[in-house]
């Protein structure tokens, strides 16, 4: 081959390194005092190692620049690149952010001056605190105690898995791309924080039961909070808990204290909801006899009133003609009186037979003159 010549393990000489080897453009390494090769010197011996690869062994100078031009036009033919519509292209010249790129056809100069990252900013991330799944999906999820213990505001422990879903923020890709090493990591231990921060406020029964969705959206709040804090351009989309239960050592006494507060509380119900239907009965019932008192006194009272102006009309007519007054109150006493018993009336001065009439049993009789039913039969 062209360079088999060569004393190095390689096209252009001998390899660099401790050994005293020369550069891949055959000069050594930087000089022990610091100083730059110099570039003239660097082309010249480029030019001389492209004699010896070009059959021939020898160029003109004209031909040389063709090449090099050439060389140039398809290291720059390299730096077009497709942005697609899940990605977003993070720009660097020389090391340096220099913008994004949308999707579609982009240009950035090529590799080693330029580079481009093209990170997924719609992909939905889902990191597991707590506890471990299994890779097949089947089986019983591993416990993770160590991120899943966790103490309550009333000082009782709670094992807790959740969830987390995130992306990659569109609109700031750059952070997420240099400001974060190892984004699982991060996130994980910034949502584990904020777990235990939100559950030390609470008491254990009300995350058992009814303030769930509660915990997840406050804990979801404060990692973003504290992710763009931090720079991190990542989105929390969801905060999901997966369990919420009491240590597996004392987690049948757990049940049984909270079945025994149900049943209390049930109880409990059962007592006000008596107590809130016989109590307004007892309300109504004794709101009904005083109102039937009220009436019979407004009513005793008026018979009364109405009495006494009777008793003073009466006396007052008696006063003016007291015959005919007694005579008067004599027959409405009597045709009160007699109103309302059997009446027989006898006339003393009957003869012969017994002179009695009674006047309650003649409607009862039939009419005179109609034959009776025993009378025509005999007939």
């Amino acid at each position: 081959m062209p360079w088999s010549n060569q004393s190095g393990g390689g096209p252009w000489g001998q390899r660099g390194g401790s050994g005293g080897g020369k550069s891949p453009w055959g000069s050594g390494g930087p000089s022990g005092n610091g100083t730059p090769p110099d570039l003239e010197e660097i082309l010249r011996r480029g030019q001389d190692r492209l004699r010896d690869i070009i059959p021939g062994g020898s160029m003109g100078g004209k031909g040389l620049a063709v090449l090099l031009l050439g060389a140039i036009g398809i290291w720059l033919l390299t730096g077009f690149y497709t942005v697609r519509p899940n990605e977003v292209g993070i720009n660097m010249l020389l090391g340096r952010f220099t913008g994004t790129s949308g999707e579609g056809l982009r240009y950035n100069l090529p590799y080693p001056l330029g580079r481009v990252l093209k990170p997924n900013v719609t992909e939905q991330q889902r990191i597991e605190v707590g506890y471990r799944s299994t890779p097949s999906g089947q089986g019983r999820p591993r416990d993770m105690l160590e991120e899943s213990l966790m103490l309550t505001g009333d000082e009782n422990i709670i094992d807790i898995d959740f969830d987390v879903v995130w992306q990659v923020n569109p609109a700031r890709p750059q952070d997420f791309v240099f400001n974060l090493q190892n984004p699982e990591g991060t996130i994980k231990a910034v949502g584990e924080s904020a777990m235990r921060e939100v559950i030390g406020r609470r008491r254990i029964q009300n995350v058992l039961t009814t303030e769930q969705a509660s915990v997840a959206q406050e804990v979801r709040q404060i990692m973003q909070t504290t992710l763009d804090a931090y720079g991190a351009g990542v989105l929390i989309n969801v905060v999901q808990l997966q369990a919420a239960q009491p240590p597996a050592e004392v987690r049948q006494a757990f049940f049984d204290v909270n079945a025994a507060q149900q049943d209390a509380v049930r109880v409990q119900n059962e007592a006000e909801t008596f107590a809130s239907r016989v109590v307004p009965e007892a309300r109504g019932e004794a709101a009904r006899t005083v109102q039937q008192a009220e009436a019979y006194r407004e009513q005793a009272v008026a018979d009364a009133t109405g009495q006494a102006a009777r008793f003073r009309q009466i006396y007052e007519a008696y006063r003016q003609a007291p015959d005919v007054s007694r005579e008067r109150m004599f027959l409405e006493t009597m045709e009160r009186v007699m109103s309302g018993v059997e009446k027989v009336i006898i006339d003393q001065n009957g003869q012969g037979v017994v002179p009695y009439l009674p006047l309650m049993q003649l409607p009862r009789q039939p009419a005179q003159g109609a034959p009776s039913s025993q009378q025509g039969a005999t007939r």
